[in-house]
Formats: structure tokens, sequence, C-alpha cells
């Protein structure tokens, strides 16, 4: 089991996070509930509800946390909940008539992009002067860059996934629903430790084409290709990977071949990975690849995300993002070709990014496996 956070990593990423927000021009920050809130307190509510919940963080204040009466025993057992002050407010009193006060009227704050909209607008209304930012636009990096405990999860669950993987070509494909083999996956990820599984894609045949397809009710049929997507969160950080395998060993040309650039263009893309690249350039990697054997059209989705508290999020490898990669940053590397009506293929490996090169987390092969 990796080592619980402390109170003083706590302190130390709100420090990193009010400095980088002053560097930002803006006034501080306002964080709601969600994978923002954990990273920086450690604190998640036990229900997220209409209730508002908010930490603000500002060079001229000590982190400060607003929260519902009934919930501040719950916050004083977060991990990080000794380095806050504690501010409630009551059901029938206006919870911005708390929030405001330790707000700047004319200020400019990054908020939290889980905020909801009705607390968004209840703040724009108590301070009609004050403007707000969403953090993935104006802090895109605060959580992108992961310490050496973060980077042990990430690696954890990684290894969690691979053996999910691993298990799952055992099971009997022909014959079962879509629906079926995504349960099996679950079930392994939960048996390999992980605490919540987000999602278990299994795309068979036509229904690979579909990169945001999940699972149905389509029986699996000898000769299909059937694309896995799988993940969730172990030790509070997630895994994401994918491969695709074949029912049956009668493997056809055409989906060897596609295959074979998919794989050599998450190949190409891995070898990219290096300390002062841009984002952008990952994405474009992968897609030269692809573009150049006659597939471009059907890359259709961008190239990567990142991962970390959650399974998607921001810095993304896709065309226009010319954040560059710096060590610590860990995203996903999954180029994919889908032809309409006929079948996927997908390779993701989640990657990090270290002192000279890339490491991966997965490390399943990359082989076009035949399963039953």
């Amino acid at each position: 089991m990796p080592k619980p956070f402390t109170v003083e990593d706590f302190t130390r990423r709100m420090a990193r996070a009010t400095e980088a927000a002053v560097s930002a021009g803006l006034s501080g920050l306002v964080i709601t509930p969600g994978p923002d809130l954990v990273y920086l307190t450690g604190y998640q509510p036990t229900a997220i509800t209409e209730r508002l919940t908010a930490l603000v963080l500002a060079p001229d204040r000590e982190p400060t946390m607003v929260a519902p009466r009934l919930e501040i025993p719950d916050v004083q057992h977060a991990p990080g909940a000794t380095a806050l002050t504690l501010t409630d407010w009551t059901d029938g009193t206006d919870p911005y008539a708390t929030l405001s006060p330790l707000l700047e009227p004319d200020g400019r704050y990054g908020i939290s992009d889980s905020a909801w909209a009705m607390h968004l607008l209840g703040l724009q209304e108590t301070l009609p002067r004050s403007g707000y930012r969403t953090l993935t636009r104006a802090l895109p990096m605060l959580r992108a860059v992961k310490d050496a405990d973060e980077l042990e999860r990430l690696a954890s669950a990684g290894a969690a996934a691979d053996e999910a993987f691993r298990s799952i070509l055992n099971v009997t494909f022909a014959g079962r629903t879509e629906n079926e083999v995504a349960a099996d996956l679950a079930r392994l990820l939960t048996e390999f430790g992980h605490s919540q599984v987000d999602f278990t894609v299994v795309g068979s045949g036509p229904n690979g084409a579909n990169p945001h397809h999940e699972a149905g009710d389509r029986v699996i049929h000898n000769g299909d290709t059937v694309v896995l997507d799988f993940g969730g969160l172990k030790d509070g950080y997630g895994s994401d990977t994918t491969r695709t395998v074949h029912v049956g060993t009668d493997i056809p040309d055409e989906v060897s071949e596609v295959h074979g650039i998919v794989r050599r263009a998450q190949q190409a893309a891995f070898e990219a990975v290096r300390p002062g690249v841009a984002c952008q350039e990952i994405d474009r990697v992968a897609r030269a690849v692809i573009t150049e054997a006659g597939y471009g059209e059907y890359f259709i989705h961008r190239t990567g995300h990142g991962i970390g508290l959650t399974t998607h999020e921001p810095p993304y490898m896709v065309e226009g993002e010319e954040q560059v990669l710096v060590p610590g940053m860990c995203f996903s590397i999954e180029p994919g070709i889908y032809l309409p009506g006929r079948f996927g293929v997908r390779l993701e490996d989640i990657v990090t990014v270290t002192e000279t090169a890339g490491r991966r987390f997965n490390n399943t092969p990359h082989d076009l496996v035949a399963v039953a």
C-alpha cells in the first residue's frame, strides 16, 4: 500500500496552487468538491449536493474552507484539515454571504471545472464585479505534474489493469454479449485492487468503430475484432488501457494490417515523449503514421489525455495544445483506426515523462491476440 498523503503534502500543494494563481494574474482560487478539492485538501464530501462547499486560496489569507455546518465534522477528518481555517453556514442562511467576504469584490478567480452553475451564478450575483475562469483554462498544470507518491499509485493502477487484461484473455468471448464480457472486466479490475471501475468498453465488430461505444447486448461472434478499453481508480489514482483482440484464430489480413499501423503509430508517439516536446507533437507523430498509411480520415479523436485523480484530465495530446511535456506528467497514448460499420482498432498505454524520455505504466503485449 502506498503511504498516505500528509497534512504537509496538502499544505505544499495549496501553497503551490496559490503561487500559480498569482503568476497567472488571478486574485486567488475557488475550489469546489471534485478532484481539485481532493488534491488540495484530501476532502471529498460523502455526497455532493446543492449545499455550497468551497475552498478559498488567496495570497493574503490562510486557506479557508466554507462548508455546511452539518458537514464540518466530515471536513475535520480530512487529512489536510488542520491546514485549513473552517467557516460554516447553516440551512436557511445565504451561503454566498458567508463566502463572499473571503473574496475581493472586483477580483479575478480561478474556479473548479466541477463547480455547479448555481454556485457560480450565486457568487456573481453577490459580487457582480468579480470574474471567474475555469481551472482547465487558468491553471491547466495544477494537477498535471505528479510527485513520487502519485507516480507510485499510477504505476500500481496500471499494473492492476494489466493483470485484468491478462485474465480476460482466458474467458470465452464468442456467443456471449458485450455486457457479459464487460462485467468480467469490471470484476477483474476489482479483484486486482481497484476501488472504483469507471468504464469497461467492449466494442465488438461494427461497434468497435465507435470510439465511445461502451458495451451492449450485441452477441460477440467468431471472427469479430473487439476493442477492450477499461479503467478506474486504485488507491485514488487512475488506470486506463486499451487492447484490441480477435475472436478466433483466422485473423483477416486487413485486420492484421490495420492493427499493425495502429501499433506503429502508438510506438512512434511513445518514442517522441521527452521533456520540452509540445503535447500536440505527440498527436502529430501518431497521426502522421496513420495518415501516411492511408487511414488518416479514420483516426477521429485526440491521441491522449492526462490522468491522475480522474481518468481524464488536462493536458490533452491534441493539435493546438502547446503546453510542453515536463517530468512527472502522465497521460495516455491511444491512437486508433475506426472503419464505420466494420471494425475498429485502438491501442492505449498510460505513460509518464521522465528526465529524458517516456515510461509506460501499461506493459502488456501490443500484439493482436486471438481469443476464444
